[in-house]
C-alpha cells in the first residue's frame, strides 16, 4: 500500500500542470522593459521549465498601465512593470520618482533606488496587495513638440500628454502648460493628429515608437526620470512554493541587471538614431536656459513634500 501511494504521489506531483506568470507590458518588445521580460522568460524557461511557464504581453495586448493593477489584484495577470507614476492610489510616496530636476544622472537614480530608504519603498504598496520586485530604468525624458521649446515660456499655453499623475500635472501647469492624461497606446495618433502639441519621454521610447516622426522638434532637457516598478501580486507571491519564488526572483533580478545595461546603451544609440533619421531637430540648452527649466519646475517639490514624504526627498537629493 505504501509504495502504491508512494507512486500515485509521484505521478500526481509529475502531472501536475506548471505555474503561470503572465508578464503584462505596454511598450515594443525592442524597448529595455521588452528585453527585460522576455530574458525574464527565457532564464525560467531555462531553470523552470517543468514548473512555471512565463507568458509576456506587450504592446497593451492584455492591458494598459491604468488597468494592469487591478487585474493583477483579481488574478488575472501575476506580473507587469508599470511606469512610477501609476502608484498614487497604492501609495503617494512613489511620486518622488515624477518631480522635475531631482536627480542629476542614472547613477544618482540607481544609487536611490538601492538605498534602504529605496528599498522600502518595494513594500509600499504591500498593505494595498501589491509587492515590488525591483526597478528596471528608461531612462531620462525629453521634451517633444510641434515648435521649438527653448525656455519654459515657450511651453505656455500648449497641450502636453501626460502619464496618470498629478507631480507631472503640476509640473506643466507650472510652466503655463495644459496636461492631458492619456494612455501610452494614444500617444502617436494624439501627436499626429495635433489633438495634442507635445510630451513627454525617454529616447527609447520616443524612437521606438516613432514618435521622432510627427514630432519636429525635440528638446534634450533631462528633466525626469522614466523607470518602471516590477511588481506583483502579494496573494501570488507569498502563495508560491519558497523554493520557486526563490529562483523566480533570482531569474528576475538578472533580468533587470539586463534591462538596465540595455536601457543604458539605448539612451545613446536611440538618440543617435532619432538625429540620423532628419526627421526632426533636437535643441540642446544652454546651462542658463536649463536653469530656467529648473527654476520653473522645482516650486512642484514643496507641493508634494507633504504628500511623499521629507524622508525620500531628502534621501534622493543625497544620492546627487
Amino acid at each position: 500500500m505504501l509504495v502504491a501511494v508512494a507512486f500515485v504521489m509521484s505521478v500526481t506531483i509529475a502531472s501536475a500542470a506548471p505555474i503561470v506568470i503572465k508578464f503584462s507590458h505596454v511598450v515594443a518588445e525592442n524597448t529595455p522593459k521588452g528585453q527585460m521580460a522576455n530574458k525574464f522568460k527565457q532564464l525560467v524557461d531555462e531553470r523552470l521549465s517543468d514548473k512555471v511557464q512565463v507568458e509576456v504581453f506587450p504592446n497593451s495586448q492584455l492591458f494598459g498601465d491604468n488597468k494592469v493593477l487591478e487585474a493583477m489584484i483579481l488574478g488575472d495577470v501575476q506580473m507587469a512593470a508599470p511606469s512610477l507614476s501609476k502608484f498614487k492610489k497604492y501609495t503617494k510616496s512613489l511620486q518622488i520618482f515624477d518631480l522635475p530636476f531631482l536627480f542629476k544622472d542614472m547613477a544618482a537614480v540607481e544609487k536611490f533606488q538601492q538605498s534602504p530608504v529605496g528599498q522600502k519603498l518595494l513594500v509600499a504598496t504591500q498593505k494595498k496587495g501589491l509587492i515590488g520586485l525591483g526597478y528596471l530604468h528608461n531612462g531620462f525624458k525629453q521634451l517633444s513638440a510641434n515648435d521649438v521649446l527653448r525656455v519654459p515660456a515657450d511651453a505656455k499655453g500648449k497641450k502636453f500628454r501626460i502619464q496618470s499623475s498629478d507631480v507631472l500635472a503640476a509640473q506643466f501647469e507650472a510652466l503655463g502648460a495644459m496636461p492631458l492624461k492619456k494612455p501610452f497606446s494614444e500617444v502617436f495618433t494624439l501627436l499626429q493628429t495635433k489633438a495634442i502639441d507635445g510630451q513627454e519621454n525617454s529616447w527609447s521610447n520616443i524612437y521606438s515608437k516613432k514618435f521622432y516622426e510627427v514630432q519636429p522638434h525635440i528638446t534634450e532637457s533631462n528633466h525626469g526620470v522614466i523607470d518602471y516598478f516590477v511588481i506583483t501580486s502579494t496573494e501570488f507571491w507569498m502563495g508560491l512554493p519558497d523554493d520557486i519564488r526563490v529562483e523566480v526572483k533570482k531569474a528576475l533580478d538578472e533580468a533587470i541587471v539586463f534591462g538596465n545595461k540595455i536601457a543604458a546603451d539605448k539612451a545613446i544609440s536611440d538618440r543617435q538614431k532619432i538625429i540620423d533619421s532628419k526627421r526632426c531637430t533636437i535643441t540642446k540648452l544652454t546651462d542658463a536656459e536649463r536653469q530656467q527649466w529648473v527654476d520653473a519646475m522645482k516650486p512642484v517639490w514643496k507641493q508634494f513634500e507633504k504628500e511623499i514624504g521629507k524622508e525620500y526627498l531628502e534621501a534622493a537629493v543625497s544620492s546627487n
